[in-house]
């Protein structure tokens, strides 16, 4: 069974709004895009190709489909993500219909849920996560995550989309890897671990 795997980069205090540029998002009036830009590094850049190393498919919500779409097609082929990104299947989630003019894309629409669970159960590389908020809350409230790449960056910007919206769901994760770059950006790999259970700290 193949894998859902969501690669999030947000800010101390959880946004992930637009962290490449100012035009990526600037809905709800967002005029912190490209928060990301001034604590990236070469150490960033070498995490960064190792995610891109293994075959992979993209699975993404369609305001971020419609970012790349329109970015990762002009750049050069050969570029370190440009090309596997060009080349990688991409299901792009859509509840309305449209013809998509990214090569390699597949629309996913009507009954999400059941959908993703038959893209997991076939055959085929696992499924990357980029960005896409409004898609991730769905896959964590249906426990569709199977591993979770937060990068959380030393900034905080206090307004934005947030990753962990309210009907996220109580879970338990299990922290399977972590690294720090060298700006201070904490690279955390988390995997499901269950029910959350709660008690009583001090009887």
């Amino acid at each position: 069974m193949r894998k859902i795997i969501t690669t999030t980069f947000v800010t101390l205090d959880g946004v992930m709004q637009a962290p490449g540029g100012p035009e990526e998002d600037a809905s709800g009036g967002f005029k912190y895009g490209g928060w990301q830009a001034h604590v990236m590094d070469d150490s960033l850049g070498e995490a960064l190709n190792e995610f891109l190393k293994p075959p992979f498919a993209m699975l993404l919500g369609r305001l971020t489909y419609d970012i790349f779409a329109g970015f990762w097609p002009k750049q050069d082929p050969n570029n370190a993500i440009a090309k596997p990104f060009n080349e990688a299947t991409k299901y792009v989630v859509s509840h309305e219909a449209f013809e998509p003019d990214w090569v390699n894309t597949k629309v996913v629409s009507g009954d999400v849920p059941a959908a993703l669970r038959r893209l997991k159960a076939a055959d085929g590389p696992d499924m990357i996560v980029w960005g896409s908020g409004t898609l991730i809350q769905t896959l964590l409230r249906e426990k569709l995550v199977d591993r979770m790449h937060l990068w959380t960056h030393p900034v905080t910007i206090g307004t934005g989309k947030r990753l962990f919206a309210e009907g996220t769901g109580s879970a338990t994760w299990k922290l399977v890897k972590s690294r720090v770059g060298d700006a201070g950006v904490i690279i955390a790999t988390y995997e499901p671990a269950g029910e959350l259970v709660t008690g009583t700290i001090f009887a």
